[in-house]
């Protein structure tokens, strides 16, 4: 049986969708494929589109608290209104593995569970300094997932981080600290 540990591409996926959010349904669909999602997903009664927007800025607010009991305390809560007991399911013939969310969901709803659950998995066995905001600062924004094997990851891309490292240094040049 494969063991699926959500963990990883889950917290990915969150980012992505963070980062570059999807022009339509579609397109959010089609981003949950890239990450390996392979079940069909049930339409919602609302719309999908913006129901998963707010599952989105949710779990901004996960990423941006720095606080671990409140961060915890806010994950916890999303995955309290994902709860579902953990099945087993062979949806796409590829094999057995553990779902945790109940069968037939909207998309909103299975990107609740599986991005809340991902998060905590991620946080908890890599530990909770791994999950922000780039480095740079203003004007980057974006979601920093680290999955690194050091644990030091803290910008977004090569750019942002040569871009921050110039902005440093020049600050001290200009208090007279460097010598150019």
């Amino acid at each position: 049986m494969h063991l699926n540990p959500y963990g990883e591409y889950a917290v990915l996926l969150a980012a992505s969708l963070a980062n570059d959010w999807p022009a339509d349904r579609d397109a959010l669909v089609q981003r949950t494929r890239e990450f390996g999602m392979t079940m069909d997903y049930k339409l919602s009664v609302g719309d999908d589109h913006e129901q998963t927007r707010d599952v989105i800025d949710a779990w901004l607010s996960v990423v941006d608290e720095h606080d671990p009991r409140n961060r915890a305390a806010l994950l916890n809560a999303q995955m309290a209104a994902a709860a579902a007991y953990p099945r087993l399911t062979d949806h796409d013939g590829e094999g057995w593995h553990l779902h945790y969310r109940d069968p037939d969901q909207a998309l909103p709803h299975v990107l609740l569970a599986v991005i809340s659950v991902g998060t905590a998995l991620h946080l908890s066995t890599r530990g909770a300094h791994r999950l922000g905001r780039c480095a740079a600062g203003d004007p980057c924004r974006a979601v920093v997932v680290d999955v690194t094997r050091n644990g030091r990851q803290r910008y977004c891309s090569v750019r942002c981080a040569n871009r921050d490292n110039v902005r440093k240094h020049r600050a001290r040049a200009k208090q007279g600290r460097i010598v150019s």
